[in-house]
């Protein structure tokens, strides 16, 4: 047997049915041996190679059950735009003003991350034509739905005042008419050379990169993760760019998490063509449900409520497809076999989006298609019933409340205490799972655990104390429940006999520190399949 390992003298926390605690684990040729007692697996694996976790704790391999895997790896290469770092428009301008000055003329400038809610103005593309007029610039907004560019980016696309709005999409514009360079959804794709024309199905990052570019943001991001403690993603929006970035990483041996794709709903058609549905693949690396979008950003306040919300109500949000053109392709989408998961924030959304799911499994009948609500942002009391019935997972990201959750209290006011209402979902029998949505919030699952435990925002306000989680359910969340979202519960998301080496090793016991103290304890080894990726000695060293 390879790999014979036992893992001692710590805490052993399972997440199997019972949500058993024990004292040590054995590992061997990749799976999972036996769990037990310290001189029971000693005794049983009396070759097997040794290692003290004093104290530590051992928790499954964390799932992130919505994450842009490469477009992550890609955002840690560009401008990091984000607040506090950059809080302004004018900290933007100086941030491509620096980058601009080692960049050769005419080669595109890309960010990451600004969040003009946090800023006394919006930003807008003379902010960044201060910046540089030698090159077109691109930063993409913290949500992912917004995209900010400068003039010559808007002349490169052939963008101007008289271009037209595209469906599920806005150019935002000042008083006088003029195009102010925020592009909104779906007018992302319109500005930036992309790789894949992908219509009005989501906002478009899919841009143009060599393969190698795309090898390396797999590289990069998969040793942050594992350095995280995650062993395996669902990426939330892949397209032939992406998997051809995926299958070439893992060719050249740029490999280190699994990784579960979600076919973005433009290829519908095509895969509906050769019969190919999700789950389809094989352990490190397979096609999992489809991506489809009905409205846009929570964050970017283009999420569609049947009140308009924002301070002053301004905020009416942006569809994507009509209710009837979401509900044609979700009933095709399961006819074909398809699991589906669609973005959804706003109740509004959300009530379209359950129309089109009862549609589906209506018309088409199946065993436990699990249809997935992405971010499932403010759900009525009823559609959480709707959700229980239909049998639907809501996929969390409670790192949005840290975050944004100060603005989304004056956006919102009392009706901001329901968003993300997992407790409420406990009890009207709705199954979630936990998330980060990287690159718009941090990979971290310690942070995002710790989120969804306190449930208070950037600037230190409660938002919904009555929703918050136990550090059991949190963690369960972005484990084994994370792996019941992808199908893949069978084989990971919990340390049982027989079942995939997919550990994380915390150092330190989340169960016993005050909650704020999690995000803080470090990861002290992570392993996938049996293969230690990060850690004392571990591939990454």
């Amino acid at each position: 047997m390879t790999g014979l390992r036992v893992f001692h003298g710590g805490s052993v926390y399972t997440a199997d049915a019972a949500g058993s605690f024990a004292l040590a684990v054995a590992i061997g040729d990749g799976r999972i041996l036996a769990v037990g007692t310290d001189d029971d697996i000693l005794a049983a694996y009396p070759g097997a190679e040794m290692i003290d976790l004093g104290g530590r704790t051992v928790v499954p391999g964390f799932i992130d059950a919505h994450n842009h895997y490469l477009a992550t790896g890609e955002g840690l290469a560009a401008i990091d735009a984000r607040y506090p770092g950059v809080a302004s428009g004018e900290d933007l301008a100086a941030a491509v003003a620096h980058e601009a000055a080692t960049t050769p003329a005419g080669v595109w400038i890309s960010g990451f991350g600004f969040d003009h809610a946090k800023f006394d103005r919006w930003p807008t593309r003379w902010d960044l034509d201060q910046a540089t007029t030698d090159h077109p610039v691109a930063i993409r907004h913290v949500s992912g739905h917004y995209l900010l560019v400068n003039s010559v980016a808007l002349e490169l696309a052939g963008v101007d005042d008289t271009t037209a709005d595209p469906k599920g999409g806005e150019f935002v514009r000042d008083d006088e008419g003029q195009i102010t360079g925020l592009c909104l959804d779906a007018a992302m794709g319109i500005v930036e050379p992309v790789a894949v024309d992908i219509g009005s199905h989501g906002p478009n990052f899919h841009i143009e990169a060599s393969l190698d570019d795309l090898v390396a943001a797999v590289g990069r991001a998969g040793r942050a993760y594992v350095a995280a403690g995650i062993t395996t993603v669902c990426d939330a929006q892949v397209t032939k760019r992406e998997l051809a970035g995926y299958r070439e990483a893992r060719r050249r041996g740029e490999w280190w998490v699994r990784v579960a794709c979600m076919p973005l709903s433009n290829q519908l058609e095509e895969y509906g063509a050769i019969g190919l549905a999700g789950p389809f693949g094989d352990d490190m690396l397979w096609l999992g449900p489809m991506k489809f979008y009905m409205d846009g950003s929570l964050i970017g306040g283009t999420a569609v409520f049947e009140e308009p919300y924002g301070e002053h109500g301004e905020f009416y949000g942006i569809l994507y497809w009509e209710p009837d053109e979401m509900r044609a392709m979700v009933v095709e989408a399961h006819r074909q076999g398809w699991q589906v998961g669609i973005h959804t924030q706003g109740d509004r959304a959300i009530e379209a989006v359950l129309d089109a799911i009862q549609a589906a499994v209506e018309a088409n009948p199946r065993l436990d298609p699990r249809p997935r609500i992405e971010h499932c942002g403010l759900p009525t009391p009823r559609q959480l019933e709707r959700m229980a019935e239909l049998g639907v997972i809501a996929i969390n990201q409670p790192n949005y409340l840290h975050d944004q959750g100060d603005e989304f209290l004056t956006r919102f006011g009392d009706r901001a205490h329901w968003l993300q209402p997992m407790r409420a979902e406990i009890d009207a029998g709705v199954r979630f799972a936990l998330s980060s949505d990287a690159d718009v919030t941090s990979f971290m699952p310690l942070e995002t655990i710790t989120n969804a435990v306190l449930r208070t925002t950037m600037g230190g306000q409660s938002i919904g104390a009555d929703q918050v989680l136990t550090v059991e359910e949190a963690i369960r969340a972005h484990t084994i429940d994370a792996a019941y979202s992808i199908f893949a519960e069978d084989r990971i998301g919990s340390i049982e006999p027989g079942k995939q080496a997919d550990l994380t090793i915390i150092d330190g016991n989340p169960f016993e520190v005050a909650p704020a103290e999690i995000r803080d304890l470090p990861i002290w080894m992570t392993i996938i399949g049996g293969e230690q990726l990060y850690g004392p000695g571990g591939r990454d060293q």
